[in-house]
């Protein structure tokens, strides 16, 4: 098997250098070896899956361990390492995967979030109206990232959580150097461990008075009845929190330069509104902003499109070049708000660990987006592209500042 050599845990930038691509070595990898040997910064190796078909397969295939501390796990290049300490459920296997994930599932059914669908229109439409304000007042423009993008799901994170707003910097803070792929190791564990003890202390306080939020309900019928202990719930706080806030926020400023660079297709969706759920599928296809994951380990010899993955040897699942993957998105490099299939991506992932949040960022995405095309038709970067700082030093994509004019 030939070695190709790529530069995980950061892509390859494609020779256009359109921000918006994968790797371009994804389209030929799915064709010559869709199945092929990566080799990771500590000199390791994994398997790197680029094939749509494939991907389904392994993330649907239990054999294949999201457990950092199985033999053979691709660990180099994670935000985490192998310790089982405040891990979070995604990175366990069933059956104490499937009793924790249930304990926080109903939180985030479609019918519950869809309840949220005014009051992420309310805060929504509070930030666009301070945005209007700024807008004569900032030179260079408005950061979309920090008046919109950044606060919408932190917000909302927040309010499901009960975790104090007044403290966003902190935790935004340390969830950059987290899922930073430049800081050193020792700075990364201090911020690890800083968040860990704001966390515990979050929780111990909630002890005392839970409210009603997802942690006060946690604490109430797990923490109080002996299935949880505190730590496991500030395992809870630690995952739902990062989560709940960088993707969706990189999702919305990602899509919304899309939609600048793209006047016929923002218009479509200004004159034809429903279109903007159909959009938002199209969108997360189209970006796959989580760029070097996910990651498994073989638990046994597993047969995957004709290729042998023994047990122990570790996998890296290529997302973004699924989503690209022709033989299932036709055209699939052209984003198309109609595409009829684009709901079938796996930017969220696939079998027993697709995302939680997944409804939440639905919602957030189509306000967001939908209010944005509304009450800024003349919006655009007020920068050239390349003077952008995307988020290539990064574990999850986008934008680090996006300024825009109107």
């Amino acid at each position: 098997m030939t070695m190709f050599t790529a530069p995980a845990p950061l892509p390859v930038e494609p020779p256009s250098g359109c921000p918006f691509d994968p790797p371009a070595a994804f389209a030929a990898l799915r064709t010559t070896q869709p199945i092929s040997k990566i080799s990771l910064p500590d000199g390791s190796w994994a398997w790197l899956v680029t094939r749509y078909a494939d991907i389904r397969t392994i993330l649907g295939d239990t054999r294949f361990s999201s457990d950092t501390t199985v033999h053979g796990y691709p660990l180099s290049g994670m935000t985490g390492g192998p310790s089982t300490r405040n891990r979070g459920f995604i990175r366990m296997d069933p059956p104490e995967h499937t009793r924790l994930r249930r304990m926080v599932t109903r939180e985030f059914m479609v019918k519950r979030v869809e309840a949220l669908r005014p009051e992420i229109q309310r805060i929504t439409e509070e930030l666009c109206d301070a945005m209007q304000r700024a807008e004569g007042r900032t030179q260079g423009g408005v950061d979309l990232v920090q008046a919109l993008a950044l606060p919408v799901p932190s917000l909302v994170i927040s309010l499901l959580l009960g975790v104090p707003y007044e403290d966003h910097d902190l935790f935004q803070g340390l969830t950059g150097t987290l899922l930073s792929r430049t800081v050193p190791d020792d700075e990364r564990e201090a911020a690890r461990a800083e968040l860990r003890d704001y966390l515990d202390r979050l929780v111990t306080a909630k002890g005392a008075d839970p409210g009603d939020d997802i942690l006060g309900r946690l604490i109430v019928e797990q923490q109080r009845t002996g299935e949880l202990t505190y730590e496991e719930v500030a395992a809870f706080a630690a995952l739902l929190l990062i989560a709940g806030h960088e993707t969706t926020a990189n999702m919305i400023s990602l899509s919304a330069l899309t939609l600048m660079r793209d006047p016929a297709t923002a218009e479509k969706l200004r004159q034809e509104p429903t279109l903007i759920r159909g959009a938002v599928e199209e969108l997360l296809r189209f970006h796959s902003i989580i760029r070097n994951g996910p990651r498994r380990a073989a638990t046994a010899d597993v047969e995957v499109g004709g290729h042998l993955i023994r047990a122990g040897e570790g996998v890296v699942v290529a997302v973004p070049s699924g989503n690209r993957d022709e033989s299932v998105f036709t055209d699939a490099d052209r984003l198309d708000v109609c595409r009829p299939n684009a709901q079938h991506h796996v930017a969220f992932g696939y079998g027993i660990h697709q995302c939680l949040g997944q409804a939440l960022a639905r919602v957030e995405l189509q306000v967001v987006l939908g209010t944005l095309l509304r009450r800024f038709p003349a919006m655009r970067p007020a920068v050239p592209m390349e003077e952008i700082p995307f988020r290539t030093d990064m574990s999850i994509y986008g934008c680090h500042a996006l300024p825009v004019t109107w």
